[in-house]
């Protein structure tokens, strides 16, 4: 039979056995689709789980910090400035003076964005009447950061200062994919440090499960530290569930604990575990690569974000879920060869300097991870040149412990082959030499699965 697969910018033709398997990508989930954002935002804020409206929260409060998903997040409705204005709107009324409140882009460890590009997210109005109010999360400037001190299991809890000196945090989440943004994730990392980040981002703990998700539970004992420390209402929380990348099905108002319980019990009823989608696991799993990565909105990938962060990591889940141990898994990319130094300053040091050492993600977050986080030039690249931080390349490659579940990844039609090589992936011309080498290999009976993935673009 013939598909089509995405590949880099284009649509390629392939085919593919007869008896090959389409599970879904995911990507869309049949929630009803709010045919009034604005509407349905208002409703967040006046009627919200488990607290009183935001009105109310905010009477007499002298300082107010809205904080927001920062463009890595892959959200093309509106809801940024929907949700902002409406938000402004109810602090207005609860009588908060708009010259005491201040706008925060949750950029964790990603790269700082300036005016113009967050003019294009939350609106060119905004950015003008904010002006120097709207400010970037720096996870490296100390003095504008505080230590709220270590959970019982021994997470240190570090957040941007203004969680502490506002009488009231609004933070608008922007949108929950699967188990893996929202919840606390939105402030322990969003607001927080390199110091604080590595305990859950690291090659085991990061995950998209809706079932017993470990990042997520370190991140609750995180957040009930900040609880503790600072009091159950000092956030209000908009949380945001997509139906897909284009629309927003519902979004909720209240604690960030309701709200991040809410939103995980509307995904789990809606949408399966991709394990569920298959009857039995292939020994082939093929997908294609769009040139695309969360990472490069308003830039553009490199060959880590290509291969290894996107293809193994935000594509490669299907490979566990679809694929049996030791399966092959194929991925259709030209792999654009370029590298942007300005925003990426470490990739293309990672890319040369670490990767031809080892490809085990554990032996490089145990011996590199430490030493990309505090190197000088990369901390100031960060602080001072819209630079994603040191450590984040080292990160990109954590996708690379797939490998301990496929025996064997093969990258069709990449235009220089050996950069998939470069990190252990053999390279076909295309994707059907590809699948029939694999199916040689596994033998007789060898199933294929096809995962769909559409076509996506950076925000530009």
């Amino acid at each position: 039979m013939r598909t089509e697969l995405v590949s880099g910018n284009e649509t390629i033709s392939v085919e593919l056995p007869d008896d090959t398997v389409f599970p879904s990508a995911g990507i869309t989930v049949p929630f009803p689709v709010c045919e009034d954002l604005e509407g349905e935002v208002a409703r967040a804020l006046r009627e919200p789980l488990d607290s009183a409206p935001l009105s109310d929260l905010a009477r007499g409060a002298r300082r107010v910090t809205v904080a927001f998903d920062d463009p890595t997040v892959q959200m093309y409705a509106p809801l940024w400035p929907v949700a902002i204005r409406a938000l402004l709107a109810e602090l207005e009324a609860a009588g908060v003076d708009a010259r005491q409140v201040d706008l925060l882009c949750a950029n964790a460890l990603h790269r700082k964005w300036t005016h113009d590009e967050l003019a294009k997210l939350i609106g060119e109005d905004l950015v003008t009447a904010f002006a120097d109010r709207l400010t970037c999360h720096d996870a490296e400037d100390p003095e504008h950061l505080v230590d709220l001190g270590t959970t019982p299991g021994g997470l240190h809890v570090e957040l941007n200062k203004a969680c502490v000196d506002s009488d009231l945090v609004v933070y608008v989440n922007c949108s929950t994919v699967r188990g893996f943004s929202g919840g606390w994730k939105s402030i322990c990392v969003g607001l927080s440090t390199y110091r604080s980040i590595r305990h859950h981002h690291n090659p085991d703990d990061m995950s998209m499960s809706l079932h017993r998700n470990r990042m997520h539970a370190m991140l609750d004992e995180m957040g009930a530290l900040v609880t503790d420390r600072l009091g159950s209402h000092r956030f209000f929380k908009l949380e945001t569930v997509e139906a897909n990348p284009l629309q927003v099905s519902r979004v909720f108002g209240g604690t960030v604990d309701a709200c991040r319980q809410a939103a995980v019990e509307l995904r789990k009823a809606h949408q399966p575990a991709r394990r569920d989608l298959i009857d039995d696991p292939a020994d082939v799993v093929v997908y294609g690569v769009p040139d695309w990565s969360p990472y490069a909105a308003f830039a553009y990938t490199n060959r880590l974000l290509t291969l290894v962060s996107t293809g193994l990591g935000y594509l490669g889940g299907v490979i566990e879920a679809f694929g049996a141990p030791g399966c092959t898994a194929v991925l259709a990319t030209p792999c654009p060869d370029r590298w942007d130094d300005h925003h990426h300053p470490s990739y293309r040091d990672v890319w040369e300097n670490v990767l031809p050492v080892t490809r085990d993600p554990y032996q490089i977050e145990r011996e590199h991870s430490e030493a990309y986080a505090a190197r000088p030039e990369y901390v100031d690249a960060y602080r001072h040149h819209n630079a994603f931080h040191g450590s984040h390349a080292v990160m990109a490659t954590f996708p690379l412990k797939r490998l301990r579940h496929a025996g064997r990844v093969v990258v069709a039609g990449a235009t220089d082959p050996s950069l998939p090589r470069h990190v252990g992936f053999d390279a076909t011309e295309t994707v059907e030499e590809a699948v029939s080498d694999a199916l040689s290999a596994h033998g007789p009976g060898a199933r294929v699965a096809c995962v769909r993935y559409p076509q996506a673009w950076n925000r530009a």
